[in-house]
């Protein structure tokens, strides 16, 4: 009976550093020029605002809703499916307490047939906050990813890492701006979810890097990242390819609720493969790290103590 072979990639990755740069240069001025020019499409979890659930006996008429609701005092408003076809959900803009009385009633009487299901308003002030909070839950989780790597690996690797994720999250926010798609709090969760998965991916390279400079010595630092890489490749095409089938799935068939969620998904998988790749493991190039980075720093006297 043949064995198996496990087939060996011989990719020069690290050969194409130049092109690389210049993509990642490119995709991530456009990203933080649309952030600065548009800004994000903040949802009504951040902005603030009344989020109206109805329901309708058959299947409803989005482009009917948004007329009736265009030519009113709610012009400005979102209309999308909620789950059956039957199910609508509509985001109005912050109207203030007097705008509020009511509200219900008068969307009521402007969509005949209608049923309300549920009405939930959020604050300004809630909104402020769940900004702050977003940002200081990017912010911690950037410092653990820092702190983290440092203490596994070196100070050298954690700047890679934390340049990759940094990146990624850059490139993930500047589609949002270029799209226009709503930003909320399902989108500042899948962000969250992209760090994660961007930090696994490079320390599963990381993690081949150092075994690979310690048995291949003599072996030039392009070289061994070069190794790595390729030894990797198969693993980290796997994973991304599953994940992906999964989040693709979730996109087209979850309805538009959770369109925003996987669409972050889905880029930042992409984006996260590259960048352990040529973010991650570049800087380690850029860096000039070898294998004396990695050899634990011998005491003082040491050598002394274990005389006879």
């Amino acid at each position: 009976m043949a064995e198996y072979k496990r087939r060996e990639f011989n990719i020069d990755f690290m050969g194409k550093t130049r092109i690389a740069v210049i993509l990642t240069a490119l995709l991530t001025v456009l990203a933080i020029g649309a952030l600065v020019a548009k800004g994000l499409n903040f949802g009504i979890d951040f902005t603030g605002g009344t989020l109206v659930e109805l329901g309708y006996p058959d299947k409803a008429d989005l482009g009917a809703i948004r007329e009736a609701l265009a030519g009113s005092e709610f012009d400005g408003a979102s209309v999308q499916r909620f789950g059956a076809d039957n199910d609508v959900l509509v985001r109005l803009p912050p109207a203030g307490e007097a705008g509020s009385a009511g509200l219900g009633d008068r969307i009521l009487a402007l969509l005949p047939g209608a049923e309300m299901r549920r009405i939930e308003f959020v604050g300004p002030q809630v909104g402020d906050e769940l900004v702050e909070d977003g940002i200081l839950a990017l912010l911690y989780a950037l410092g653990g990813i820092l702190i983290y790597v440092m203490v596994r690996f070196t100070l050298k690797f954690s700047l890679g890492a934390i340049v990759a994720t940094v990146h990624d999250v850059t490139i993930v926010f500047g589609f949002f701006a270029v799209s226009g798609m709503e930003f909320d709090l399902t989108v500042l969760a899948a962000v969250l979810a992209v760090i994660g998965y961007s930090l696994n991916d490079t320390i599963v390279v990381f993690d081949r890097i150092r075994e690979n400079f310690k048995r291949y010595r003599k072996d030039e630092p392009r070289e061994v990242i070069n190794k790595s890489l390729n030894q990797t490749l198969s693993r980290t095409l796997m994973t991304s390819g599953t994940t992906l089938l999964v989040v693709v799935a979730l996109f087209v068939f979850g309805g538009e609720l959770i369109h925003a969620f996987a669409a972050t998904l889905m880029i930042g998988i992409f984006v996260g493969t590259y960048s352990s790749i040529y973010v991650a493991s570049a800087m380690l190039l850029w860096l000039n790290v070898s294998k004396v980075d990695l050899m634990p720093v011998a005491k003082e006297g040491e050598a002394l103590d274990g005389r006879p």
